[in-house]
Parts: C-alpha cells; sequence; structure tokens
C-alpha cells in the first residue's frame, strides 16, 4: 500500500485514505476501502491556508481595482449624458422661440451673443481627491508626503540644535515674508467694498435707462467707459501702487495681486452673463426684473467660480468639521513650503549666488531644483485647488466641487491645461476663447487659442514681476514658446503611458527652470544692488552679470 505524503488533505480526525492497486476496478476507478489513522503535520497544514489567503486577498484586489476603474468610468460617462440632457432641456424653450422668429431677427440673435445653450452647466459633485482619499491606496501616498514633512521638520530641530546649542523655532522666513500684514487686510477691504459696489450700481442704472432711452448706444459708452475706467484705476493700479510704494514682501504682495485679478474676472463676468440678458429682455418687450439681486452677486463674490449664475445648486447643510480640516491642510501646507525652502532652497541659492552663473551653474542649478519645484507644485494645487476652494464651497454650499480634474492621468499638455485649473480654464474659455470666436465668427480658431495663451502667459508675468520686484520673463517665455508648442505637438490623439511619461518628465523641468532662475535673480537683486537704476537695468536680468564676490553681501531670505 502507498499513502499520501503528509501535505496531503485531511479530514477534521487527522486521518488518510489508503488506497491500493487491488482496490481498483477494472476501469481504474478509484475505491475507498477504509481509513487509517495519520498524525497531523500542524505547521505545512497553517502554511497551506495562508497561502490560499493571500492569494485570495491578491485576486480580491485586482477585482477591487478593475471595479473601481469600470466604477469610475462609468461614472464620468453618466455625468456627461446628464450635463448634455440638461443642456438640451434647458435649450428646448429656447430652440421653440427661435423657429418662430423671423429670418433677420434670427441672423441679428446669432450676432448678439454666443449660444447659451453650449453654457456651463453647474451641478453637484465631489472633488476627485475627496472620492481617491477613500481609497487606501491612494490614502497611503498622502501619508507619505506627511511623514516626509515630520523628516523635514525633524531635520531642521536637529540641524537647529546642533549649530545653535538650541532649538529654534522663529520661523524667521514666515515673518519675512508675510509682513505688513495689516495694510494688506485694509487694501483688499477696500478692493472688496468697490468690487462689491460699484460694478453693480453701474449695471442697475444702465439696466434701468438703457430699454426706455433714445440714446443707448451712448449710454452704453459711457456706462462702458466708467467700468473700464474703475478696473484700470481703481482694481488695477491701486493694489499695484500700494504693493510697490510700501515694499511689501513675496507673501503679502501675491495675497494682494491674485486678488486684484480674481475681483478683475468676477466683474467682467457679472457684466459679461448680464449685459446681454437685459438687451434680451428690452427686444423681447418685457417688464421682467434683467438685474440680479444685490444678495445673488454677494453670493458671486465669494464663491469658488469665475463663472456667474444667479443661482447655483447647493448642498443642503454645511460640514463644519470638513471646513476645519481643510484650514488646518491649508496651514500645514504653507509650514510644508517653509520647511522646503529653508531645507533644500536657501542653502542652495545662497552659495550659487557667491558664484557666476555660467552654464554649468545653471544646469547643476536646474536639477537640484526639481526636487523642491515639484513639491511647490504639489503643494500649491492641494492648498489652493482642493483645501481652500472646497473650504469656502462648504461655506456657501456650493454643490459643484469640480476645481480640477485628474490632470496628472494626462497624456497631452493640451489636456492638461485643461484640468490643471478648471476654475480659470472655464473663464477664458468663455470669455476669451469664445468671446473671439463670436467676434470673428469663427473664422480664426488657432488664432483664438493664441490669444488665450497670452493673455494667461501676460497675467502670469505680471504677478510674478510685482510680487517678486523684478522682471525676469522665464515663465512668460516657458509659456509662450514652449508651452504653444507642447500644446500642438503633445496633443489630444496622444495615448498611452509614454505619453504621460514625457509629460511628467518636461513638467518637472520646467519647475526646475523656474525655481532656479527666479531663485538666482532673487539673490543677486540684493547682492548686487543699483542705487539708481535706468530702465534698461530694470529690464535686464541681474543675474547674468552679477559679481556678488565684489559687492557688500546684504542679509536676505
Amino acid at each position: 500500500m502507498v499513502n499520501e505524503g503528509a501535505g496531503t488533505p485531511r479530514n477534521r480526525r487527522g486521518s488518510h485514505k489508503v488506497v491500493s492497486s487491488s482496490d481498483q476496478d477494472g476501469t481504474g476507478a478509484e475505491r475507498t476501502t477504509g481509513e487509517v489513522p495519520f498524525p497531523s503535520n500542524g505547521t505545512v497544514e497553517v502554511e497551506h491556508i495562508i497561502s490560499a489567503k493571500l492569494q485570495l486577498k491578491k485576486k480580491a484586489e485586482h477585482l477591487k481595482a478593475d471595479l473601481m476603474r469600470q466604477f469610475d468610468t462609468q461614472v464620468n460617462e453618466f455625468m456627461d449624458s446628464l450635463i448634455e440632457e440638461s443642456a438640451s432641456l434647458g435649450s428646448s424653450h429656447v430652440s421653440t422661440v427661435f423657429q418662430s422668429l423671423s429670418d433677420k431677427e434670427k441672423s441679428k440673435l446669432r450676432h448678439t451673443q454666443p449660444s447659451q445653450a453650449q453654457s456651463k452647466q453647474f451641478v453637484i459633485r465631489r472633488s476627485l481627491l475627496d472620492d481617491l482619499f477613500e481609497v487606501n491606496h491612494i490614502r497611503t501616498i498622502y501619508h507619505m508626503f506627511i511623514a516626509l514633512l515630520i523628516l523635514f521638520i525633524f531635520s531642521t530641530l536637529v540641524v537647529d540644535f546642533i549649530d545653535e546649542g538650541r532649538l529654534v523655532l522663529e520661523f524667521d522666513l514666515l515673518v519675512y515674508a508675510f509682513g505688513q500684514f495689516p495694510l494688506v487686510v485694509v487694501t483688499w477691504i477696500c478692493m472688496f467694498l468697490s468690487s462689491l459696489v460699484v460694478p453693480f450700481v453701474l449695471l442697475s442704472v444702465w439696466a434701468g435707462v438703457y430699454p426706455t432711452s433714445n440714446y443707448r448706444a451712448l449710454w452704453t459708452v459711457l456706462a462702458g467707459s466708467l467700468l473700464l475706467l474703475y478696473q484700470g484705476l481703481f482694481l488695477g493700479f491701486m493694489p499695484t501702487y500700494v504693493v510697490l510704494k510700501n515694499g511689501l514682501p513675496p507673501a503679502s504682495c501675491f495675497i494682494l495681486i491674485l486678488e486684484q485679478v480674481r475681483l478683475m474676472m468676477k466683474t467682467h463676468s457679472f457684466i459679461r452673463e448680464n449685459v446681454p440678458r437685459v438687451r434680451s429682455l428690452e427686444r423681447n418687450k418685457t417688464n421682467s426684473v434683467a438685474v440680479p439681486q444685490f444678495t445673488q452677486y454677494i453670493y458671486f463674490l465669494f464663491a469658488p467660480t469665475l463663472i456667474y449664475r444667479d443661482n447655483y445648486p447647493r448642498n443642503p447643510c454645511i460640514r463644519w468639521g470638513y471646513v476645519a480640516t481643510k484650514f488646518s491642510q491649508v496651514l500645514g501646507s504653507l509650514f510644508y513650503a517653509y520647511y522646503i525652502f529653508v531645507r533644500l532652497c536657501i542653502p542652495q541659492f545662497r552659495s550659487i549666488s557667491m558664484q557666476l552663473f555660467d552654464l554649468r551653474a545653471m544646469v547643476l542649478c536646474v536639477f537640484n531644483s526639481i526636487l523642491p519645484g515639484v513639491l511647490v507644485l504639489f503643494l500649491a494645487f492641494f492648498a489652493f485647488l482642493h483645501c481652500w476652494l472646497n473650504a469656502f464651497a462648504e461655506m456657501l454650499r456650493f454643490g459643484d466641487r469640480m476645481f480640477y480634474k485628474d490632470w496628472w492621468n494626462s497624456t497631452s499638455f493640451a489636456n492638461y491645461y485643461r484640468t490643471w485649473n478648471v476654475v480659470v480654464h472655464d473663464w477664458l474659455y468663455y470669455y476669451v476663447y469664445r468671446d473671439f470666436l463670436w467676434m470673428t465668427q469663427k473664422r480664426f480658431r488657432a488664432a483664438a487659442m493664441f490669444v488665450v495663451f497670452t493673455v494667461s502667459a501676460v497675467v502670469h508675468e505680471y504677478v510674478l514681476a510685482i510680487c517678486f520686484g523684478f522682471f525676469y520673463p522665464v515663465l512668460f517665455c516657458l509659456f509662450m514658446c514652449f508651452g504653444m508648442v507642447f500644446n500642438f505637438v503633445l496633443h489630444d490623439r496622444r495615448k498611452g503611458p509614454i505619453w504621460n511619461v514625457i509629460m511628467w518628465t518636461m513638467l518637472f523641468l520646467g519647475q526646475g527652470v523656474l525655481i532656479c532662475l527666479y531663485s538666482q535673480e532673487w539673490y543677486a537683486q540684493r547682492y548686487c544692488s543699483v542705487e539708481e537704476p535706468s530702465f534698461i537695468d530694470l529690464l535686464k536680468p541681474r543675474s547674468w552679470t552679477c559679481y556678488p564676490q565684489t559687492n557688500t553681501v546684504v542679509d536676505a531670505h
């Protein structure tokens, strides 16, 4: 008789089946004659059970990943179809009225404004990261960034303790960056109150006079001129003058200048969305109220969108715990950025600034700046586009939380531009790209795209030039040269993982170039200061000709 090995499965009594050649019938079928007790090998049996459980766990994880991908695809398709259906339903009445008009009225209406059926649709939806953080694998990446922050803090404390013999917790860089903060608050209050009153009053007065006036064109030109004068002088010149006159540090500058740009975009959207409505009501001879309520305009100024609507989809309640979490994450990101500059940027650029900035130094500087540049990019995205906007959306019960899309999966720069910052992209698309096509009767799509790139590049460079205190158009050149080229070369037809790798490589390299060149110029402006600079000196990058070792070195962060 031949028994099976020790690893053969057993019944609960630990016995084996015994089979002999005589126990087989003519067909070779096995017949069990009896059971003989056999001692159980507990170690092998436990290992077998663990192995089986691990295999089942791997299968379950693969199945879960497949289900999540399928679910995400189906949800996206469902939401897209839902938005299209809501747009078509909302435009059904418009199409019925449109068909009843004469050919002359149809032609006039077509050239009056772009199709409202293609305007942005707001629906209740969560931010993508809120959904992804419910998956353990994605949340682990978030935990990895927290662990890296802890290491930054610990290394800074250790170095300070070794160098100073004590723990240094002064946060001098943060104190410097947010200096003169009371002046920032007062200036912002003036900007906000003016944006709250002037555009609304101008629209209300114009809407009240326009339908009954015999001088409609004159009233329109007058109201438009006053609005442009307000935006140019009060919103445009005043914050910039305050920043330059008082020499505000970088973080305080960014607060005022970014708010300046935001309020100008908000007021433009408010006027742009309501003027066509007043004109359409006048043509239809209706007595409906064309100007929105003042409370609707106030809500729009705080809402995390740049596209005006009288009403937005609202959530039923406010989760104050969620708001507190998001603001705490913003604060944590701020300290994260502080430690990145303290540990990775300042020591490097202080030493580089004492050398001639030649080609070799530039190459080393760029590659050494990739890591802090990428970390700053992630922090800016997470702190502002996710945490800050979601916190305000929650407090306002604003339902549409699609402030960004899955830009990290982009295989083309065209898709990256559309998905990185959906809030700004929507404003550029509806009020620059589509309005340009409407004015040119859709003849110059390439020119419309060029105008969008130019507007975006100029505004970005304006913000950096005012906040840093010098003109060094690195971002403008990267945006208008490489950005335009990549937008057409790495287009939407580029699919596959290799294109995503190329996109990330170019993005990492671009961040290294920005951090390196702007930081180098920042120190050159302080180490090689000019007492009475000419206009050419203001335009010429000082880091190209700066020799710090022959100048008096000043203390600069």
